[in-house]
């Protein structure tokens, strides 16, 4: 009745009532005077579990601060043990209801779903999955004359989770689960223990399925009656239909669908045709690791093609290029987009038929004007094609990534087909799209194509040629990164021979080896050999210019020397000094400029600076999901430093959904016996009190011929200190460091 009170909360009157439970209009009267919302949680359910639940996520739900998000403010039990949830009262209805009522074209319900996505990101920042994103816990309101989305319920639905039975199915629908049609495949597992952000991409594909058809992917009427197996059944295995061919099954709503978004049929079906077609079935893909890896993922593409850019979700063919150019730029470049495509034509057409062509002339004995005119410009060509490659990587691209993956996967098994008598030509190709392989961190594309370079241009050009040199070097540092030390000292003390030999000592190129060969070096903890190398190529680079990006390469890593000794503060001005220098260089969006500003939040964290230590790896992050793809292993790094500040500041909700992102990159990318993974899961057992797991980790390093050098210092390891075990092997890496 209105006159009831639950705890702080006068009831003032019902607003609404679900599968879940019944929702009032309460005024709290303290510690604060204001309006709520409070859920009760309908009987039957485990209250101690329900609160419980939330306790555990309070203080991740505590830091969210977001427009679009409603603040949850307390988990209580009724005298009766009904859980309770007071929350922020929104004033709106379900954001498909308010895009209906006021006709949105569906361009304007993208610009307000980008909102909602970028609520859910904020949340996602915060270590909070909301479990159970639908229409319903979407509000729109009227701010300012300007529809507001706010998202209810964060936290709620995971409170108030239960497994899924067909026995709950029937009795308690709504309570785990709320809408059947919004469940992604895992949660359809039910096992509780692999759900992660993904999950609410893949509702927010339901949704924006929903806001651009007007109807579900599959009918939630349709899901029930088919009983409990079959509905999971579906679910997970059931492809959904494009949202173009899903209006030509809705009869009559079709129509209607098009009068609610201001257009008719025919023109709604073009709409959708195409871009929104494979945006929103890439959020919908039943395996996650195909889906968009964020909210802010799903946004982008969006905003994409709002602007008409290539969206990711779409193969970037020349053909799509040149329309989304066009489109762009209408009236304006028309004439000069059709002269860059013949240009691409031709520069195709003389790429594969160089080799023919000087055949066919040295045969007919042309003149030698001719031939040297011919050769020039399939030289150009070449170039032409290779810079189409460069441009795809991260540090270029700024973002387009995943696009230039996309770009490499078709461009490899053509190239292989059209230039296999271009030998030389087709070794270049190689050795330009493994280094970007490797710069987008798909390690296991890189490799053959590296490895192919390196063989085609021995048996071309003979074992002491600078070609084999660059390629050398290139597939060295790859197996660097890969954990594969000896090999790579191998690639790059030939690769260093081979420069030396031809360019002299004093050479940028000869320097470049030197680093490589330095950092092969420090990686495996041999540092009076890495700072010899990195003096003598930094002296080189920086005769070439004291802004080189080499010297900052080599301040870099002198920083890194530093740290394992435990010096934070020298280490800390090199790492700033080779920022200022790849600032300047690059811009603030680029993979180096990253890795300068973690390895300058790692230092913080070992200073027990632990404010500073996460605005810096937060800026870090930043910028890594700026340029990078959702499975780069340098953003598996960032986020498990970040894990281990969450660990060590005694946020361990944040922590765990940190370090789980963190370890399922490396597990697709480098895998997980890794020497980077194993040192941090050391770390982060370290910080959970499981002692012989993180010296067993520890052993695990040291055995892969990479030291835990710079790791002894981390204040994550301070539970271990006094035990013999971790003792000998900080006494080990000493020895080997060359500081005992």
């Amino acid at each position: 009745s209105p006159s009831q009170r639950i705890g702080n909360y006068r009831i003032l009157q019902k607003i609404g009532e679900g599968g879940m439970g019944v929702v009032y209009l309460a005024e709290q009267t303290e510690p604060v005077r204001r309006r709520v919302a409070l859920k009760v949680i309908k009987q039957g359910m485990d209250t101690k579990q329900v609160v419980a639940r939330f306790e555990a996520e309070k203080q991740a739900l505590a830091m969210m601060d977001h427009p679009a998000i409603a603040k949850v403010y307390y988990a209580g039990a009724t005298p009766r043990g009904r859980p309770y949830f007071a929350m922020e009262h929104v004033k709106g209805v379900p954001i498909t209801e308010y895009c209906d009522q006021h006709r949105l074209t569906n361009r304007q319900r993208l610009d307000l779903f980008m909102q909602v996505c970028e609520g859910v990101q904020h949340a996602h920042h915060k270590a909070v999955i909301h479990r159970d994103l639908k229409p319903g816990n979407v509000l729109v309101s009227i701010q300012d004359d300007k529809p507001v989305p706010k998202i209810i319920d964060f936290g709620v639905a995971k409170a108030t989770a239960q497994k899924l039975t067909e026995q709950t199915l029937h009795t308690q629908l709504g309570v785990m689960i709320g809408t059947p049609a919004y469940m992604s495949p895992e949660q359809a597992e039910m096992t509780g223990l692999d759900i992660d952000t993904r999950t609410d991409v893949y509702a927010l594909g339901v949704m924006l399925y929903e806001l651009l058809v007007g109807a579900l992917p599959f009918d939630t009427k349709e899901l029930l009656q088919e009983g409990y197996e079959a509905m999971v059944r579906r679910i997970r295995e059931d492809e959904p239909s494009r949202p173009s061919a899903k209006l030509t099954t809705l009869g009559e709503h079709s129509t209607q669908s098009a009068k609610n978004r201001r257009t008719e049929l025919p023109a709604l079906k073009r709409e959708l045709s195409g871009d929104l077609d494979w945006i929103t079935l890439k959020a919908l893909e039943k395996d996650r690791t195909r889906r968009y890896g964020s909210p802010q993922d799903l946004a982008r593409d969006i905003e994409r093609y709002l602007t008409d850019q290539p969206v990711l979700a779409t193969p970037p063919s020349a053909a799509y290029r040149a329309k989304k150019f066009v489109k762009r730029h209408t009236g304006g470049v028309v004439a000069a987009a059709a002269g860059v495509l013949v240009l691409i034509a031709f520069a195709v057409t003389m790429t594969v038929q160089a080799g023919r062509i000087a055949a066919e002339r040295d045969r007919a004995n042309l003149e030698a004007e001719r031939a040297n005119r011919e050769a020039e410009t399939a030289k150009q060509a070449l170039d032409f094609m290779t810079g189409l490659f460069e441009v795809s990587d991260p540090g270029e691209a700024r973002g387009n990534t995943i696009t230039a993956r996309e770009i490499l996967d078709k461009g490899a098994g053509r190239i292989d087909r059209e230039l296999a008598d271009q030998p030389l030509v087709q070794a270049r190709l190689m050795d330009t799209m493994g280094r970007v392989y490797h710069g987008l961190g798909l390690l296991t594309s890189a490799g053959p194509l590296l490895e192919d370079a390196v063989r085609i241009r021995r048996r071309e050009l003979g074992d002491d040629h600078l070609q084999v040199a660059e390629s050398l070097s290139h597939l060295g540092w790859l197996r660097q990164i890969e954990g594969r030390f000896e090999e790579a000292e191998r690639h790059h003390r030939r690769a260093l021979a081979i420069r030396e030999k031809t360019l002299g000592t004093s050479h940028v190129d000869t320097a470049s080896s030197l680093y490589y060969f330095a950092l092969v070096h420090l990686m495996q903890g041999q540092y009076t050999e890495a700072i010899l190398h990195y003096e003598r190529a930094l002296a080189i680079f920086e005769e070439a210019g004291p802004d080189h990006v080499a010297v900052a390469w080599c301040l870099n890593d002198l920083g890194v020397v530093n740290a394992s000794a435990g010096d934070f503060a020298r280490a800390s001005r090199f790492f700033e000094r080779a920022l200022e220098i790849e600032e300047r260089q690059h811009g603030p969006n680029h993979p180096d400029v990253a890795r300068r500003v973690t390895n300058l939040g790692v230092i913080q964290m070992y200073n027990r600076n632990y404010q500073g230590a996460a605005e810096t790896l937060e800026r870090g992050l930043k910028i890594q999901e700026k340029i990078y793809p959702s499975t780069h292993p340098d953003l598996a790094l960032t986020l498990a430093n970040m894990a281990q500040l969450k660990l060590l500041r005694g946020e361990g909700a944040e922590a765990e959904l940190l370090h789980q992102r963190a370890v399922e990159i490396f597990e697709s990318t480098v895998g997980l016996d890794h020497p980077d993974f194993l040192l941090h899961q050391a770390c982060y057992f370290a910080l959970l009190g499981e002692q012989a797991l993180a010296i067993l980790h520890l052993r695990k390093v040291m055995k892969s011929g990479y030291p835990a050098n710079w790791p002894i210092h981390d204040p994550a390891l301070d539970s271990l200190r006094g035990d013999p075990e971790f003792e000998a092997i900080v006494a080990e890496v000493k020895k080997q460091i060359g500081e005992e």
